[in-house]
Protein backbone atom coordinates (compact mmCIF):
# COMPACT_ATOMS: atom_id res chain seq x y z
CA UNK A 1 0.00 0.00 0.00
CA UNK A 2 1.08 3.56 -0.84
CA UNK A 3 0.62 6.05 2.05
CA UNK A 4 1.24 9.71 1.26
CA UNK A 5 1.25 12.57 4.02
CA UNK A 6 0.97 15.92 2.45
CA UNK A 7 2.02 18.55 5.76
CA UNK A 8 2.76 21.72 5.44
CA UNK A 9 5.54 23.32 7.76
CA UNK A 10 9.31 22.20 8.11
CA UNK A 11 9.72 19.87 11.54
CA UNK A 12 12.42 21.50 13.17
CA UNK A 13 13.29 19.88 16.43
CA UNK A 14 15.21 16.62 16.55
CA UNK A 15 12.61 14.94 18.89
CA UNK A 16 9.97 15.56 16.35
CA UNK A 17 12.15 14.55 13.57
CA UNK A 18 13.74 11.25 15.75
CA UNK A 19 9.94 10.23 16.67
CA UNK A 20 8.99 10.53 12.52
CA UNK A 21 11.91 8.58 11.41
CA UNK A 22 10.77 5.69 13.84
CA UNK A 23 7.46 5.49 13.08
CA UNK A 24 8.77 6.13 9.19
CA UNK A 25 10.88 2.96 9.69
CA UNK A 26 8.29 0.69 11.38
CA UNK A 27 5.64 0.97 8.69
CA UNK A 28 8.69 0.25 5.69
CA UNK A 29 7.44 -3.45 6.34
CA UNK A 30 3.83 -2.45 5.74
CA UNK A 31 3.66 0.50 3.38
CA UNK A 32 5.44 2.75 1.06
CA UNK A 33 5.94 6.38 3.17
CA UNK A 34 5.80 9.33 0.79
CA UNK A 35 5.76 12.19 3.35
CA UNK A 36 5.96 15.20 1.51
CA UNK A 37 6.73 18.36 3.57
CA UNK A 38 5.60 21.92 1.64
CA UNK A 39 6.23 25.27 2.50
CA UNK A 40 4.59 27.00 4.85
CA UNK A 41 3.55 30.84 4.42
CA UNK A 42 4.21 33.78 6.83
CA UNK A 43 1.85 34.49 8.63
CA UNK A 44 1.65 37.80 10.79
CA UNK A 45 0.14 37.63 14.32
CA UNK A 46 -3.15 40.33 13.02
CA UNK A 47 -4.27 39.37 9.77
CA UNK A 48 -7.41 39.89 8.27
CA UNK A 49 -9.75 36.96 7.02
CA UNK A 50 -9.03 38.15 3.73
CA UNK A 51 -5.15 37.82 4.27
CA UNK A 52 -5.55 34.33 6.16
CA UNK A 53 -7.77 33.09 2.97
CA UNK A 54 -4.86 33.61 0.92
CA UNK A 55 -2.60 32.06 2.81
CA UNK A 56 -4.60 29.11 2.95
CA UNK A 57 -5.08 29.07 -0.57
CA UNK A 58 -1.59 29.18 -1.66
CA UNK A 59 -0.81 26.45 0.81
CA UNK A 60 -3.64 24.79 -0.73
CA UNK A 61 -2.18 24.75 -4.47
CA UNK A 62 1.05 23.39 -2.99
CA UNK A 63 -0.70 20.63 -1.29
CA UNK A 64 -3.02 19.95 -4.61
CA UNK A 65 0.14 19.49 -6.63
CA UNK A 66 1.57 17.36 -4.43
CA UNK A 67 -1.61 14.89 -4.13
CA UNK A 68 -1.80 11.76 -6.68
CA UNK A 69 -4.64 11.95 -8.38
CA UNK A 70 -6.00 8.68 -7.56
CA UNK A 71 -5.88 8.63 -4.36
CA UNK A 72 -8.37 8.66 -1.38
CA UNK A 73 -7.00 11.84 0.63
CA UNK A 74 -8.31 12.31 4.29
CA UNK A 75 -7.81 16.12 5.10
CA UNK A 76 -6.86 16.28 8.80
CA UNK A 77 -9.91 18.98 10.15
CA UNK A 78 -10.87 19.60 13.57
CA UNK A 79 -14.53 20.10 12.33
CA UNK A 80 -14.22 16.40 10.68
CA UNK A 81 -15.27 12.92 11.94
CA UNK A 82 -13.69 11.12 14.85
CA UNK A 83 -12.60 7.63 14.94
CA UNK A 84 -11.13 5.10 16.29
CA UNK A 85 -8.18 3.10 15.90
CA UNK A 86 -10.13 0.28 14.62
CA UNK A 87 -12.28 2.73 12.17
CA UNK A 88 -8.91 4.31 10.86
CA UNK A 89 -7.68 0.83 9.97
CA UNK A 90 -10.89 -0.49 8.59
CA UNK A 91 -10.93 2.63 6.09
CA UNK A 92 -7.47 1.50 5.32
CA UNK A 93 -7.79 -1.76 5.05
CA UNK A 94 -10.51 -1.23 2.37
CA UNK A 95 -8.34 1.23 0.48
CA UNK A 96 -5.82 -1.34 -0.21
CA UNK A 97 -8.47 -4.00 -1.21
CA UNK A 98 -11.08 -2.12 -3.10
CA UNK A 99 -9.22 1.21 -3.86
CA UNK A 100 -6.39 1.08 -5.43
CA UNK A 101 -3.94 1.10 -2.75
CA UNK A 102 -3.37 4.90 -1.92
CA UNK A 103 -4.40 6.92 0.30
CA UNK A 104 -2.80 10.41 1.27
CA UNK A 105 -3.26 12.41 4.77
CA UNK A 106 -2.90 15.91 4.83
CA UNK A 107 -2.60 18.52 7.45
CA UNK A 108 -2.34 21.91 6.73
CA UNK A 109 -0.59 24.93 7.97
CA UNK A 110 -1.59 27.09 11.17
CA UNK A 111 -4.73 28.60 9.85
CA UNK A 112 -5.84 25.14 8.59
CA UNK A 113 -6.92 24.34 5.23
CA UNK A 114 -8.49 25.88 2.39
CA UNK A 115 -12.01 25.16 0.81
CA UNK A 116 -10.43 23.51 -2.06
CA UNK A 117 -8.47 21.14 -0.15
CA UNK A 118 -11.29 20.25 2.10
CA UNK A 119 -13.47 19.50 -1.73
CA UNK A 120 -10.70 17.43 -2.72
CA UNK A 121 -11.05 15.22 0.31
CA UNK A 122 -12.76 11.94 0.37
CA UNK A 123 -13.03 12.53 4.15
CA UNK A 124 -12.22 14.67 7.12
CA UNK A 125 -10.78 13.08 9.83
CA UNK A 126 -10.19 15.16 13.29
CA UNK A 127 -8.22 13.96 16.58
CA UNK A 128 -10.90 15.65 18.53
CA UNK A 129 -11.94 19.48 19.09
CA UNK A 130 -8.20 20.23 20.72
CA UNK A 131 -5.70 22.11 18.94
CA UNK A 132 -2.31 20.16 18.44
CA UNK A 133 1.32 21.75 17.30
CA UNK A 134 1.51 20.33 13.30
CA UNK A 135 4.48 18.40 14.42
CA UNK A 136 2.88 16.44 17.09
CA UNK A 137 0.12 15.92 14.70
CA UNK A 138 2.59 14.34 12.12
CA UNK A 139 3.80 12.12 15.01
CA UNK A 140 0.17 10.96 16.21
CA UNK A 141 -0.84 10.50 12.20
CA UNK A 142 2.05 8.02 11.96
CA UNK A 143 1.67 6.22 15.06
CA UNK A 144 -2.03 5.63 14.19
CA UNK A 145 -1.48 4.91 11.00
CA UNK A 146 1.11 1.97 12.11
CA UNK A 147 -1.52 1.10 14.51
CA UNK A 148 -4.01 0.20 11.92
CA UNK A 149 -1.64 -1.86 10.09
CA UNK A 150 -0.88 -3.69 13.08
CA UNK A 151 -4.84 -3.76 13.64
CA UNK A 152 -5.24 -5.03 10.46
CA UNK A 153 -2.75 -7.97 10.46
CA UNK A 154 -4.00 -8.91 13.57
CA UNK A 155 -0.39 -8.63 15.06
CA UNK A 156 0.17 -7.58 18.89
CA UNK A 157 0.64 -3.92 19.59
CA UNK A 158 -2.66 -2.18 19.78
CA UNK A 159 -4.47 -3.42 22.60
Amino acid sequence: MQVQIVCVGKLKEKYWVGAIDEYSKRLGAYARLDIRELPDEKTPDSMSPAEEEQVKSREGERILAALKPDSHVVALAIDGETWTSEQLAAVMDKQAVYGGGSISFVIGGSLGLSSAVLARADKKLSFGRMTYPHQLMRVLLLEQVYRAFKINRGEPYHK
